[in-house]
């Protein structure tokens, strides 16, 4: 439980854009460690449903209904009603983790912002959803995270990928900016009893990701169809994730079309305290996208200690180094091969799963946190920045 006074700094994160698991699990992480700082003051601005989340880290919690619903009421509430919160509670810093900035709110006191979505600044990537609204939408995301970007006193970066990504697209920045990547909790490293749940196979290939164009899954579904072809597979492919973007519905076409209907298990969303599970008992890991900033998908599947065949696409191999065996994810006979030579080879699946282990060691989810808490006190008005 944090401690403050009445002259406590006072952080106000605004987590109205944590509505999917990554978001979530990023500041469930942050808030973790928030008992550390002894005269530290934390309101967040959140939905009812993720709130009951946050009873236990000792935050102060607002939930402006108004803005939980409609993304217009949103931006009209952060323009207008935001403001005048953050001077009501002498607010030392604003902290966006979903990288966009209110206009007004940044008069009264610091600004700071995180930049966790990629798909925006991805121009290939935006060109595989058909023009409409998904594409629009992207492309007005890129204008309004590029102007938060230039504004906000401190950048914060999950990857040296997203720097330069942001660094060739967005040069003339005003504040601060820090690279912090993402870390991962413990509870995904083997130590403690994981029980395995009676709805597990007894033997499969698990990808866990929302079902959508940039995450790959159709050619994933193609490179097993082309792996059963070969050889015989009594191992199932999992699918965990969000399904009901239309993406989700070309994925199951596409199992049925190609008789995979038994093979292939589209799982949906599962809870995450049962992820654990799912990484450690799965034969080998694989993480399809192509489009990234840090992702902790990746980084849990290493630290389950199981093989990993990871998307060659930055900033995947920055991330997990040498604990992971790469692939073009558009390219189905190439993922058949390497899914062919692991699932074949036990001695070299457990020298990919100890490497894989090895190298998620160095993501603390811990000092992730703290490093981003040091990182918003240092931006403070009552601090001088450099």
């Amino acid at each position: 439980m944090a401690r403050h006074t009445a002259n406590a700094l006072t952080i106000v994160v605004n987590a109205l854009s944590a509505r999917r698991g990554g978001g979530r699990t990023y500041l469930l992480n942050l808030f973790g460690t928030l008992g550390e700082f002894s005269n530290l003051r934390v309101v967040v601005i959140t939905h009812a449903e993720f709130a009951q989340d946050l009873a236990a880290y000792g935050v102060e919690i607002v939930v402006p209904r108004i803005a939980t619903g409609n993304v217009l009421f949103r931006a009209v509430w952060e323009s207008t009603v935001l403001p005048r919160m953050l001077k009501s509670l002498n607010a030392n810093v604003l902290y966006c983790p979903g990288g966009l900035l209110s206009g007004p709110a940044a008069t009264s006191c610091s600004t700071a912002v995180a930049f966790r979505n990629m798909l925006p600044f991805d121009e290939r990537e935006r060109r595989r959803y058909p023009r409409g609204y998904m594409r629009f939408r992207l492309w007005l995301l890129r204008r309004l995270m590029a102007s938060a970007f230039k504004r906000a006193d401190l950048l914060i970066f999950l990857s040296d990928h997203a720097r330069q990504t942001i660094d060739a697209t967005v040069p003339a920045r005003r504040g601060r900016c820090v690279v912090i990547p993402h870390g991962v909790s413990p509870v995904f490293f083997p130590g403690g009893e994981v029980p395995r749940p009676a709805s597990l196979p007894q033997s499969f290939v698990l990808y866990v990701s929302l079902l959508d164009a940039y995450k790959a899954q159709l050619e994933v579904i193609e490179a097993w169809h082309l792996l059963r072809k070969r050889r015989f597979t009594q191992e199932k492919l999992v699918l965990i994730g969000e399904s009901d973007l239309p993406y989700g519905a070309l994925v199951r076409n596409s199992i049925q079309a190609l008789g995979l209907g038994t093979e292939v298990l589209v799982i949906g969303k599962v809870p995450y305290i049962d992820l654990p599970a799912w990484y450690q008992n799965a034969k080998v890991s694989l993480f399809a996208s192509s489009c990234e900033n840090c992702p902790n998908i990746l980084l849990e599947a290493m630290a389950a200690g199981r093989p990993v065949l990871s998307s060659n696409y930055p900033p995947m191999p920055e991330i997990a180094g040498s604990g992971a065996r790469y692939f073009d994810p558009y390219n189905p006979n190439e993922l058949a091969d390497a899914l062919a030579a692991v699932l074949d080879d036990e001695q070299l699946r457990m020298a990919m799963g100890q490497s894989a282990l090895e190298r998620a060691r160095k993501f603390d989810a811990i000092e992730s946190a703290r490093r981003t808490w040091q990182a918003l006190i240092g931006i403070a008005r009552s601090v001088p920045t450099s």
